[in-house]
């Protein structure tokens, strides 16, 4: 279990989070949605004590420490790797250093992928980046995968195969926190949402409960953020002097 307690940080006089708190048991699907600004990116690195900040984060109520930090891994858009390494070399370095590296899932993916494990990272482009990322996230043997934006430079159905292989491969005890801003194109195969705003979380609901009311996760989004449907009329009013031709 991770368990989030009041945690709140600053970067100068901008609060970007505010007494958060969130449990996480293992073994979900967890989409994190807000804004940008909201502190998705920042939680995450409060969580792995990337930050200094108020507020505990433990895990089976314990402190992370060197002792369990294995247990957590990271996939983030700014890149966690050495580009001066190939593949084949970040393999090696994690197998070493991870006990419970999965090496067998580290080939599928890097297959499936068709990645080269004798390039260097920085030969790499941008998209096939952040596939390495994710694949060194997943394959690290930790308990709780964060990852922050992981798809940027990736096509649409590099995306779609990927949420598919993901459904498949993961274990019983393994949980994806996963930020993105593909509402849409990820509310298939979560199955809980967390939303901030402003630094705070503002919704946190389980996807087979918005189904139940007959709700999709867009609809709930733009509930709890009060999205204002006609807020693109009006602009186009305000900005053009014309009035909506439909109000």
């Amino acid at each position: 279990m991770l368990e989030i307690s009041h945690i709140s940080k600053k970067y100068g006089s901008k609060e970007a989070l505010h007494d958060v708190s969130l449990t996480l048991p293992q073994g979900q699907i967890v989409g994190l949605f807000g804004e940008t600004g909201a502190g998705k990116t920042t939680l995450m690195k409060c969580v792995l004590g990337l930050v200094r900040h108020e507020g505990t984060v433990t895990l089976d109520g314990t402190a992370i420490d060197r002792t369990n930090i294995d247990r957590l891994s990271f996939a983030t858009c700014e890149h966690s790797f050495f580009p001066g390494l190939t593949a084949a070399a970040h393999r090696d370095f994690y197998a070493a250093h991870f006990p419970r590296f999965n090496d067998k899932r580290f080939h599928g993916l890097m297959e499936f992928f068709d990645l080269p494990t004798d390039k260097k990272l920085r030969s790499f482009s941008a998209g096939m980046q952040n596939q390495f990322e994710v694949i060194l996230a997943l394959c690290q043997g930790a308990d709780y995968i964060l990852m922050d934006e992981p798809f940027a430079g990736n096509d649409v159905f590099n995306r779609e195969d990927f949420y598919k292989v993901l459904l498949g491969i993961l274990e019983p005890n393994e949980t994806i926190v996963l930020s993105t801003h593909l509402i849409e194109e990820v509310s298939g195969f979560l199955g809980r949402a967390v939303l901030l705003h402003k630094g705070q979380i503002v919704g946190d609901a389980q996807l087979s409960d918005l189904e139940e009311q007959g709700q999709t996760l867009m609809d709930y989004v733009k509930s709890s953020y009060h999205y204002q449907s006609d807020r693109v009329s009006r602009a186009l009013s305000d900005l053009t002097g014309k009035e909506d031709a439909d109000a």
